[in-house]
């Protein structure tokens, strides 16, 4: 052990930070980007919002992001199916990734715990231990659903102070019945976390737990701006909650957090927010026409609510992977046995990976399973 690790926090000792592969290929579908490039015309107004904010960066930002929050408030009650919401009931962050990380900041810590159902989100059990939150992993059904039984029953079991549900879950891409979400509730004396960052893409946009909101002062609903509205890299993110949960995290939140830049930006995107969606309906085009084909060729994939899908069927995953990649194409190895995951891409993306796919699967028929059929 150096002696940098000797001083390191025990619980941090041994481990390796998220990461997933960036490898130069022609075709990149393994981090569940948004395939479409921010359009000129959208570019020019985010630019312009931009702009007004240059002259004022000697001072510092609206530490408390009120006019952005009040226009996703704004966004969200026109297009999220819950009740009408005001500023109050929104906080914004740097990605989604640090909303969840304050929740766990001001509801978890030492001696506190975080309850998971995996495979999901991965950064989940990571934000645990970087705030010192237990996690519990409860696992999910053989298909990798979740009932509102098995959640009551681990909630009961394991009594924690937060409980994190993903829907559209990642990586599966299923979204919940809001049965599930309700159980949660009911169960858990703690805060419940939805955590929706592929509500956009879902085949039934009414399927999301902000129409629970209203009288469920221990609800989350956390929402992103990088799938949806093309923004990874203006790092996005922000929830829905009662007043007086979203007070709170002020308590956590540093101090201007949330550059003017970055404010003004996701304004800018979401006065195009109609716009953008024609680039999401693309894509679960796209993401449709790969559930489709790859059923077509006998493997097993689910029905996807997010802009990604998980295939099975595949005896050696690993190689797989490496067989498409030699082929131009980057798909995500998600650690679970006989599945890859799959991005949707532009048509002409969808075009080469499918190609990819025909190309191994005649080279290497033995590489898969494409006996157990989708009806």
């Amino acid at each position: 052990m150096s002696e940098i690790e000797d001083l390191l926090r025990e619980d941090l000792r041994g481990q390796s930070p998220y990461g997933a592969p960036q490898l130069d290929v022609p075709v990149q579908l393994n981090t569940n980007e948004n395939a479409y490039a921010i359009p000129e015309d959208v570019a020019a107004v985010v630019a312009e919002h931009i702009g007004r904010e240059l002259r004022g960066l000697n001072r510092y930002p609206d530490r408390d992001a009120v006019a952005l929050r009040t226009d996703l408030a704004a966004y969200l009650s026109r297009k999220g199916g819950g009740p009408d919401l005001t500023a109050d009931h929104v906080w914004a962050a740097n990605g989604s990734n640090e909303i969840l990380q304050q929740l766990l900041q001001a509801f978890g810590g030492p001696g506190r715990t975080v309850l998971g159902f995996m495979p999901s989100y991965s950064m989940h059990p990571l934000l645990a231990r970087g705030t010192s939150t237990g996690f519990v992993d409860a696992g999910r059904e053989s298909d990798y659903t979740l009932t509102p039984g098995h959640v009551s029953w681990a909630i009961e079991a394991h009594d924690p102070d937060l409980v994190f549900l993903v829907s559209p879950n990642n990586p599966t891409g299923t979204a919940l019945d809001a049965a599930v979400v309700e159980a949660a509730y009911e169960t858990t004396r703690g805060i419940v976390v939805v955590d929706e960052a592929y509500a956009e893409f879902a085949r039934d946009g009414a399927a999301t737990a902000l129409g629970l909101l209203a009288g469920r002062k221990r609800l989350v609903v956390t929402r992103t701006m990088s799938k949806a509205f093309a923004f990874a890299g203006a790092r996005v993110g922000y929830l829905a909650a009662d007043p007086e949960l979203v007070e709170k995290l002020l308590l956590v939140r540093l101090p201007y957090h949330l550059s003017s830049i970055t404010q003004a930006a996701a304004r800018g995107a979401l006065a195009c927010a109609p716009r953008l969606q024609a680039e999401v309906d693309q894509l679960k085009h796209q993401r449709d026409r790969i559930v489709k084909n790859l059923r077509a060729k006998g493997l097993p994939v689910a029905d996807s609510d997010a802009n990604f899908v998980l295939v099975g069927g595949l005896r050696d995953a690993a190689a797989v992977w490496r067989a498409i990649l030699d082929r131009g194409v980057l798909i995500r190895d998600v650690g679970l046995p006989g599945r890859l995951r799959i991005t949707a891409g532009t048509e002409e993306e969808t075009t080469a990976l499918l190609d990819a796919f025909d190309t191994v699967l005649e080279l290497r028929p033995e590489l898969f399973d494409t006996q157990e059929r989708q009806p």
